[in-house]
């Protein structure tokens, strides 16, 4: 007989959605976070959750057990975070942006400083969908800015399309990280 606290366990993992027939690129540095973290849930919180809810199992009713209960909780959490993660680092397209380190043109891995028809100067990297931090400056490659900058060489005008309407945009500065940095 299985238990069950009401909850429906969601075998279903729903990624972010990639553009059609893209690809999930990634940084070396991304990927090597997120394996980070996937194993560091199996072989270090899983592991303690099991042993508590194990433990907790033992102390008699279920039903009232606070320890049995958020453990359940905990481990259907971790249990999705770790689903997540492998279908994310299994389609995973590492893309070294060191690779165009002097470069003027704008590719995935690039921080790109522009200024908009405004006089504001703003830089952004950018990173895959699965490793952007927001309030960082990180922008996914699929993002409108990232789009409109792709391609694109330091002293180019652009058109970014806004909510708000049609802004120019002008590229002033292009980096990559060095062959032997690492975030």
């Amino acid at each position: 007989m299985r238990e069950s606290d009401g909850e429906e366990d969601d075998d279903d993992v729903v990624l972010p959605p990639l553009p059609t027939g893209g690809k999930n690129y990634m940084t070396p540095q991304g990927y090597a976070r997120l394996h980070a973290e996937l194993m560091g849930l199996i072989e270090d919180e899983r592991p303690k959750v099991v042993e508590t809810v194990h433990w907790a199992a033992k102390n008699g009713d279920r039903s009232e057990n606070g320890d049995y209960i958020y453990g359940k909780k905990r481990l259907r959490e971790i249990d999705r975070r770790i689903r997540f993660l492998t279908k994310r680092l299994e389609i995973a397209e590492v893309t070294d942006p060191s690779l165009h380190h002097g470069g003027d043109q704008v590719f995935f891995g690039a921080t790109v400083t522009y200024v908009d028809d405004e006089g504001t100067e703003r830089t952004v990297t950018i990173k895959g969908i699965d490793e952007v931090e927001i309030g960082t400056g990180d922008v996914s490659w699929i993002s409108p800015i990232a789009r409109v900058l792709l391609r694109s060489h330091v002293g180019d005008s652009l058109q970014l399309r806004t909510p708000g309407g049609v802004q120019d945009i002008e590229v002033l500065e292009v980096a990559y990280p060095g062959p032997d940095d690492g975030e």
